[in-house]
């Protein structure tokens, strides 16, 4: 670790911790992305998304790609959150028109009993892309590493492929719930083991993205996501270089329980477009930070509007004081965003969030 570049732009890691910061730091979900041309080239040169993601050279450039348009203040690791089951040996492949799908998905007890955390060997190509883009990064900007949440890397594990009901999930769920808590289990010791393999190898700062926590009813989402969300959080080293590692979870459509989230243990709660983010703040009292919430399709109302929307995320969030504030969007960029847009949204957080923190 002491041969990895010293960190020049701490802004993220300190928003994060709710310490003193100059402006609100940005960065986005999906930021390396198919929205950029030059991801598109890349992408048709290596010939597949596995592709990329496997090569740590190319998973490297990937992550670097956006970092070279636009001034953001963290770099996200390029990757998949199913990488982990696709090491389980689920089979998983990208078919064009139908995103992520399993070849071998969990649809019975044999199917389960079978499952086991992997040998993290079968995942260096990732750690070896955390460190290369660590050294690439040259301290530029931190770095975030991130993985799924049990609960939503099992919907894709039981399902095969994404789901508009999340039916076998949730049938699981109900009718043969010792199963699935088998399944959340391993996920969850996996998850802690892929992670803290990722801080070691140079990642800065760890998501945990619970994607389809919010398709669960009350009672079932802190059962069969956020206990395990917390299983994770309770097995993460927490510092490495001398400093915090802080982690931030984000729940699609969690603002229910923002409150039981923000007490799981994390350092930052990611937010989507739904939740009012001064309404958030009262809420948990400044207890863990917060990030987000720009709805994504925003980026296309054109440039007045993108900066009077950037205002308004930063206006609810209010004078930072005690809180800590990362602007982001609501979920993921769309690909087609035009990349103009998001050169004018980083433009107009940093130079309004400059103004709010009194440094211009």
């Amino acid at each position: 670790m002491s041969s990895l570049p010293t960190l020049k732009n701490d802004v993220l890691l300190r928003a994060l911790m709710r310490e003193s910061v100059p402006y609100t730091p940005l960065w986005l979900m999906r930021q390396a992305g198919r929205y950029l041309p030059e991801y598109n080239r890349t992408r048709a040169g290596a010939g597949s998304f596995m592709a990329m993601a496997q090569n740590p050279e190319l998973a490297c450039e990937v992550t670097l790609q956006p970092l070279l348009r636009y001034p953001l203040d963290a770099a996200i690791l390029f990757s998949d959150i199913l990488t982990v089951p696709h090491a389980m040996g689920l089979g998983l492949q990208f078919l064009p028109g139908e995103g992520p799908r399993f070849s071998s998905p969990l649809r019975g007890e044999a199917d389960v009993a079978r499952l086991a955390v992997p040998d993290m060997s079968e995942l260096r190509y990732v750690f070896d892309a955390v460190s290369l883009i660590r050294r690439e990064l040259d301290g530029k900007v931190p770095l975030i590493g991130f993985a799924g949440s049990p609960w939503t890397i099992a919907c894709y594990m039981v399902e095969g492929q994404g789901s508009d009901d999340y039916r076998l999930v949730k049938g699981m769920m109900y009718g043969s719930p010792q199963l699935l808590h088998r399944v959340l289990d391993i996920n969850a010791r996996a998850t802690i083991e892929y992670l803290n393999r990722q801080s070691e190898a140079g990642a800065q700062a760890l998501m945990i993205f619970d994607s389809w926590g919010g398709v669960l009813a009350d009672g079932m989402f802190q059962e069969f996501s956020l206990a395990y969300t917390r299983q994770v959080l309770e097995g993460l080293v927490r510092e490495r270089e001398g400093r915090r590692v802080p982690v931030i979870v984000f729940t699609k459509g969690g603002g229910l329980w923002l409150e039981q989230i923000a007490a799981c243990g994390c350092d930052a709660v990611g937010l989507d477009w739904t939740v009012n983010l001064a309404q958030a703040r009262r809420r948990i009292s400044d207890r863990v930070a917060l990030q987000g919430n720009l709805d994504p399709i925003a980026l296309f109302g054109g440039e007045a509007a993108i900066r009077q929307q950037a205002r308004r995320v930063l206006d609810d969030f209010g004078p930072v004081g005690d809180g800590g504030h990362v602007f982001n969007l609501g979920h993921g960029i769309s690909r087609h965003t035009p990349p103009e847009a998001v050169a004018t949204l980083v433009d107009e957080v940093h130079g309004y969030s400059k103004a709010l923190h009194g440094t211009v």
